[in-house]
């Protein structure tokens, strides 16, 4: 009998050829991580999934691991960008893509509102005066209460 016969043998599966095998359970362990600065300290974060080595199967593991949220928005400016909130609050999946439709970023943004959707306060400036500039180019034809054009006697 051989001294090798005691020996428990357990054959484990090759890595995976260019993806992060067991890391995507690791991306998760950094999401929590990174949602907990965000609670406790309003410190927004975001993984640049590019740079990691993921495989296709990694992503749809991860993309099935966050599931989908309730948020959706589409972003056309030098190309397409999509901002779909995961079924985890606070976990964002955006993709930006350029003019040829080609991805050329892809985050996960742990944040309240991904910063991509807010508008500065020059942008909001601006949208007031157009409204204004509206609102002052209407009001001759706006019918006054008693019944004439305002700007007519």
């Amino acid at each position: 009998m051989s001294r090798f016969a005691g020996i428990p043998i357990r054959v484990e599966p090759p890595e995976p050829i260019d993806g992060l095998g067991g890391g995507v359970r690791a991306i998760l362990h950094e999401i929590v991580t990174l949602l907990d600065r965000l609670a406790s300290a309003n410190e927004p974060a975001a993984i640049d999934l590019r740079s990691l080595p993921m495989s296709p199967a990694d992503r749809i593991e991860l993309r099935h691991a966050l599931g989908s949220g309730e948020v959706r928005a589409t972003l056309n400016a030098e190309g397409a960008s999509t901002i779909q909130e995961t079924h985890i609050p606070g976990v964002w999946w955006i993709e930006h893509r350029d003019l040829q439709d080609q991805l050329i970023a892809e985050l996960i943004d742990i944040t309240l509102v991904p910063d991509i959707l807010a508008r500065d306060r020059e942008e909001i400036a601006e949208g007031m005066r157009t409204l204004r500039e509206q609102l002052a180019s209407t009001a001759a034809l706006a019918p006054d209460p008693g019944g004439n054009r305002a700007g007519r006697q």
